[in-house]
């Protein structure tokens, strides 16, 4: 009887396979669990010895990575594009969406010159209200313009705006078509090459060496506002506005205007359960409970109803289904930790999925320059 006991070990049990996580664990692991009063397990487990007393190595490999990661792409349009991000920890996702947010490079107005504006908007406020206006230009094609640098064709966009509302005819709305572009750049003469009476070539705000019509990407999409219906202000009679606006290339991380998403933003994949069957009376309080229309009722025959999910993707874990009496009994709500649904609204200077593929070229070269300083 003795001898029994000493052979006996807790690792001979069933329910503790060598090699692989129970169950119960893999779900802690992989799931988050969303109850009544509030979400459980929603750390990430990233220590690699967590289950090594079972056999299980949890650390990050990238051969694993490289067979699991898989990005599917569900809704692409001109504007917006929805996408799941498969096999990836919420870090790496949220690293995505800061750089879509503060580190992929539109071009906007930077600054402006006003020869004129008699109108009710200040200077100021004008300026801003055009630096808002996203430009439909691509930012590969520019470098970036420091404070010693000239504006240049290889730096700098130039636009005109010049409105003026006649005395006695109504009051206009100037929007955002009434910017012209000038592919040969600026217009406006300086104050002192004016003053100065000389015979020359007057000098401007631009050091254009050459047209940027000659770019071959502008001539079948010349440079414009994305949306020619933004409101920038109103004129009265007599009023006018004339001003030039100078566009260069830029991050959000240094001002708002730059950002080329209107948002970006993720979320994990829910995962709605029925523990039982839910059937005929029970079924039908159970639709009607959710406010985004998860579940559907099927005819099972004899008269029977039975509830079913129908539309997992579009649960919002308001948790309706589970409150009242027995219902968590019933209907388990989880989300999964690594599966993001990921959302990105351009604002209309890129198109969205340029967005992200430039977002990945940019957290590459981050990587790169880890490296090299490593190594």
């Amino acid at each position: 009887m003795a001898e029994q006991e000493k052979k006996f070990s807790i690792w001979d049990l069933p329910d503790v396979p060598m090699g692989q996580l129970p169950p119960h664990l893999e779900l802690q692991r992989t799931r988050v669990f969303c109850n009544k009063d509030a979400p459980i397990h929603t750390e990430s487990i990233q220590y690699s010895g967590a289950y090594s007393s079972i056999g299980v190595d949890n650390s990050v490999r990238l051969d694993n990575f490289c067979n699991n990661f898989r990005v599917e792409v569900i809704r692409l349009n001109e504007d917006d594009m929805e996408f799941d991000m498969i096999g990836i920890d919420a870090a790496l996702a949220n690293s995505f969406r800061r750089i879509l947010v503060a580190e992929v490079p539109t071009m906007a107005i930077e600054k402006v010159l006003f020869a004129n504006n008699t109108s009710i908007v200040q200077d100021e406020v004008l300026a801003h209200r055009l630096g808002l206006v996203p430009i439909s230009v691509d930012p590969r094609l520019f470098d970036y313009m420091s404070e010693n640098d000239q504006p240049n064709e290889k730096n700098t966009v130039v636009f005109k705006l010049h409105v003026k509302c006649k005395k006695g005819s109504p009051r206009i709305t100037v929007k955002s078509d009434e910017l012209k572009w000038l592919p040969n750049g600026s217009e406006l003469v300086r104050e002192s090459t004016a003053n100065s009476g000389s015979s020359s070539k007057p000098e401007t705000y631009t050091y254009f060496s050459c047209s940027q019509e000659s770019v071959p990407e502008f001539v079948k999409n010349p440079v414009a506002p994305k949306y020619p219906d933004i409101i920038l202000a109103k004129l009265g009679p007599g009023q006018e506005i004339e001003l030039e606006a100078h566009a260069v290339k830029g991050i959000g991380k240094t001002h708002a205007k730059w950002s080329p998403v209107a948002t970006a933003w993720y979320r994990m994949l829910p995962e709605v359960i029925l523990l039982e069957d839910v059937e005929d009376d029970l079924a039908e309080e159970l639709k009607s409970k959710c406010p985004v229309n998860v579940f559907d009722i099927e005819d099972i025959g004899k008269g029977k109803k039975r509830a079913t999910v129908a539309r997992p993707r579009s649960c919002t874990l308001c948790r309706e289904c589970i409150r009242g009496e027995d219902w968590e009994k019933r209907v388990a709500l989880r989300r999964v930790k690594n599966h993001f649904i990921f959302t990105i609204e351009s604002t209309g200077a890129l198109p969205p999925e340029l967005l992200f593929t430039e977002a990945v070229k940019i957290l590459e070269d981050k990587c790169e320059r880890v490296i090299t300083e490593l190594s």
